[in-house]
C-alpha cells in the first residue's frame, strides 16, 4: 500500500519530485464531466499545469502537445492540461486551438490541485508552468518547473516516457 500524499503541501515553487506518489484528485473536464487521476491508473499519465487559457505562451504549449500527442500514445500515454482557468473558458479555448486532450478546472477551491503538486504561483494566482510524467501505478517519474514565459515543449515528456518504457522491459 502506498503512503497517503493528499496531505503534502511542497515549500513555495517547489515541485513534488521523482519517487513521490502523485496525490490523487478529481476536476472538471467539461460542465457535466470530471476526471479523476485514480481512474488514469494502469498507464503513462502527463500533467501539464499551465499558467492559462488564451495567453501566447500557453497557447503555443497546448498546441505542441496536440501535434505530437501520436507520440505520446505511442508510450499509451494520458496527457492533461491543467490551469485555473473556469470550465468555460477551457472549453472555448480548447475547440478555438483544437485540442484533442482534456483541460482540468483547478478554479474552486482556486489551485487546490496546483498547491498539492507544488505548481502554484500566489503572487499571480496561477498555476506555474509545471510538467509532471506518472508511471502506470501513479508515481511521479519526472517534474519539470519551467520559467513562465518559456514554452517547455515536450522533449523532456518524451524523453521521461522513454525511460519509463525502457524500465518496464527491464523489470
Amino acid at each position: 500500500m502506498r503512503p497517503d500524499t493528499s496531505h503534502v503541501r511542497p515549500g513555495p515553487g517547489q515541485l513534488l519530485p521523482a519517487g513521490t506518489p502523485a496525490p490523487d484528485f478529481e476536476l472538471p473536464s467539461t460542465p457535466d464531466q470530471k476526471v479523476s487521476l485514480r481512474e488514469l491508473r494502469g498507464r503513462p499519465v502527463i500533467l501539464a499545469f499551465y499558467p492559462a487559457d488564451w495567453s501566447p505562451v500557453c497557447s503555443d504549449q497546448m498546441g505542441v502537445y496536440n501535434e505530437v500527442l501520436a507520440e505520446f500514445e505511442k508510450y499509451n500515454a494520458e496527457i492533461m492540461g491543467i490551469s485555473v482557468d473556469g470550465i468555460w473558458s477551457h472549453s472555448a479555448f480548447s475547440r478555438d486551438r483544437k485540442l484533442h486532450f482534456p483541460l482540468l478546472s483547478d478554479f474552486e477551491p482556486k489551485g487546490e490541485v496546483s498547491r498539492r503538486y507544488g505548481a502554484y504561483m500566489d503572487r499571480e494566482g496561477e498555476s506555474a508552468r509545471a510538467l509532471f510524467v506518472l508511471d502506470q501505478d501513479g508515481i511521479i517519474q519526472w517534474s519539470y518547473l519551467s520559467p513562465t514565459g518559456i514554452n517547455p515543449g515536450a522533449n523532456g515528456i518524451l524523453a521521461a516516457l522513454d525511460r519509463l518504457g525502457k524500465e518496464r522491459v527491464t523489470k
